[in-house]
């Protein structure tokens, strides 16, 4: 059995550590590429991949904040603060526990910032010391990395392990629809995780405005978001706890993993792929992103009291092999983002099991093509 310890570890290196972050900058920035071809295609509409994109960019804030925590590891600045630990096999993503931190220091960011020097007040004594005693200002370094980290965590709307339900109103006036929205960092496998619902809301008062049911459908919401909870599951829970919310559709986007020669350890098919593409730094990796769907197929009515019956969704499942039942949606669909020379490998080697897997390939100038 393999050990968490042994799953994780640490960028104790100043360039590896630089070069994950630089990575994982180019990679966030194709995922939202991605998600536009979607929106091209009509899979997605023009909110979903605003809320998507926003997501996205809230994940690369993080990313950046952790860079500036951990941008002068390695190196000696006169007091140990550890290095990024990663979650090497099953993700390689920042393992959970590196966000429940940065949420525990943004409580205390406005606190911390009042008691630094500023960034101008910084970098003066910087260049006094360079010109002065001739020497590297290691500690300053430190010091305005540290202030720097945390002016990125007071601006706020970062990716956290907890991301609370929001509501965007779609269409409609005595029957509602909403599309509500929330993230999650799933702890079990070390990966963000999104998810869309479609609601009609048939109460009296519109559901965000609402004291009584908008906490309490928020709370609920974030109670089942589980990675291995069925979307089936959620939305029939979410279905019958509240009599006049109807989820008509639910998605659920799992970012990740991450796969890289110089960072995680794969096997299988990913492994030989990387190996043989022997791409350059900065295209050295593959990003697995998947979609579960599940869509509401019709309507039933079920008697609630003595008189009076509720709607209750009935789901359609996958009719392939049963593989609804199985799954617990309407459709899944595996994905894998990755640059042309791990695609070629990947097609030069044709390995079992990628044959149904969708695959992007994209550029630093911006193009994505889909195979």
């Amino acid at each position: 059995m393999t050990t968490a310890s042994s799953d994780h570890r640490g960028l104790p290196d100043t360039q590896a550590s630089r070069r994950y972050f630089a990575k994982f900058d180019r990679i966030l920035t194709h995922l939202g590429r991605v998600a536009a071809m979607l929106h091209v295609e009509k899979r997605l509409t023009k909110t979903e991949v605003e809320v998507l994109s926003r997501y996205v960019i809230a994940l690369n804030l993080t990313f950046r904040a952790l860079s500036m925590k951990y941008l002068l590891v390695g190196r000696d600045t006169g007091q140990f603060f550890g290095s990024l630990t990663m979650d090497v096999k099953d993700s390689g993503f920042p393992t959970t526990t590196e966000l429940l931190v940065m949420a525990n220091d943004a409580a205390q960011a406005e606190q911390h910032l009042r008691s630094m020097p500023s960034v101008d007040a910084l970098k003066d004594r910087m260049v006094a010391e360079i010109i002065g005693d001739q020497a590297i200002p290691t500690r300053l370094q430190f010091t305005l990395s540290q202030r720097l980290y945390y002016e990125e965590l007071a601006r706020g709307k970062l990716f956290w392990a907890r991301n609370d339900p929001q509501c965007l109103w779609l269409s409609g006036d005595a029957r509602r629809r909403y599309l509500l929205h929330w993230g999650v960092y799933d702890s079990q496998v070390n990966l963000p995780v999104i998810y869309l619902m479609e609601v009609e809301d048939s109460g009296r008062d519109a559901l965000p405005k609402d004291d009584r049911r908008w906490p309490e459908a928020q709370a609920h919401l974030m109670a089942q978001s589980l990675g291995g909870l069925k979307l089936l599951t959620i939305a029939q829970g979410f279905d019958e706890t509240f009599d006049d919310l109807h989820p008509k559709r639910l998605r659920r986007f799992h970012i990740g993993p991450m796969y890289s020669q110089s960072f995680t350890q794969q096997s299988g098919p990913i492994h030989d792929v990387l190996e043989q593409a022997r791409a350059p730094e900065g295209q050295d990796w593959a990003l697995a992103w998947t979609l579960e769907d599940l869509e509401s197929e019709r309507v039933r009515q079920e008697k609630s009291g003595w008189f009076s019956k509720v709607d209750r969704e009935v789901f359609a499942l996958d009719p392939f092999a049963g593989r609804g039942a199985e799954t617990g949606t309407t459709a899944t669909e595996r994905m894998v983002i990755l640059p042309e020379r791990p695609f070629q490998a990947l097609a030069e080697l044709n390995p079992p099991g990628f044959a149904t897997v969708r695959k992007f390939v994209v550029n630093d100038a911006g193009r994505v093509l889909s195979y």
